[in-house]
């Protein structure tokens, strides 16, 4: 890894840090490469049950640096953080504009500073927002904010981007990054590996499916988890009086879901 992000695991949580503090966390394309190489790596690493993306103060990320390019880099990572197969909590302790806000979206909680400005204000520079934002905001926010955010690209601060559906939480910046770890620590300490990352992904893709198959899944799914090494874990840890020891691999007992928005082959 260069020095434009930090990369730290400890106790199960991976923390990924933005670090070009004095251009606010401006994404080149080497910290964009960076960064999905650091994503596929948590993702296949059953030693990491969680992660967090966050910038080093004073911002999360101020969007795209274009002094090197005409284009700048994309948002758009290989993988995305909804496709890691563990939860993505972005700590977004400042400023994220264009694609440092796309970035954070694209993650499964998002906690954000009160203070802070948000906005997409691409098509102010004559583009379109990237990133998957057109999926994620309609998502979240619904049409009518995706709307009024998106063809205006006027800015906003963490309260209405809580309003909004954008954000989790908004805090003081200096409670964000703390808060995120603290739900990290207990996504790692607590729910078992594989179910966590099955219900992450079927989270994403439901919207796209009818309520009858979504009731399949889940009882398909279900039954995929009863039979793996963590299936009866936690009965036997209710008769001993202790808490759950969770040893499967989300890795390992993965079913055959590889691409978005295909149906598990569960035989």
């Amino acid at each position: 890894m260069s020095s434009e992000l930090l990369v730290d695991v400890r106790a199960g949580v991976a923390v990924l840090t933005l670090n070009r503090p004095a251009q606010r966390n401006a994404v080149t394309v080497t910290m964009a490469a960076e960064l999905g190489a650091a994503l596929r790596r948590c993702d296949g690493d059953d030693a990491v049950r969680a992660v967090v993306i966050t910038g080093t103060p004073p911002a999360f990320c101020a969007g795209a640096d274009l002094s090197a390019s005409a284009g700048g880099p994309s948002a758009t990572l290989d993988p995305a953080p909804w496709q890691v197969r563990k939860p993505v909590i972005a700590a977004v302790n400042g400023h994220a504009v264009g694609i440092g806000l796309a970035l954070a979206l694209q993650c499964d909680l998002r906690y954000f500073a009160d203070d802070a400005v948000y906005g997409l204000t691409q098509v102010r520079r004559g583009v379109l927002a990237d990133g998957y934002a057109h999926w994620t905001v309609p998502r979240l926010a619904g049409l009518a904010n995706a709307a009024d955010i998106m063809l205006t690209g006027r800015t906003f601060d963490g309260a209405e981007a809580k309003s909004m559906g954008l954000a989790n939480a908004s805090l003081p910046a200096a409670e964000v990054l703390p808060t995120a770890l603290s739900v990290a620590e207990d996504i790692a300490g607590g729910p078992a590996p594989l179910p966590v990352a099955l219900t992450k992904r079927l989270i994403w893709e439901s919207l796209g499916m009818t309520p009858a198959v979504v009731g399949q899944l889940e009882s398909e799914l279900n039954a995929h988890v009863a039979k793996s090494i963590d299936g009866g874990e936690a009965m036997t840890a209710f008769k001993e009086r202790r808490q759950p020891n969770w040893s499967g691999s989300v890795t390992d007992e993965w079913p055959a879901w590889d691409a978005p928005g295909e149906r598990p082959r569960l035989d």
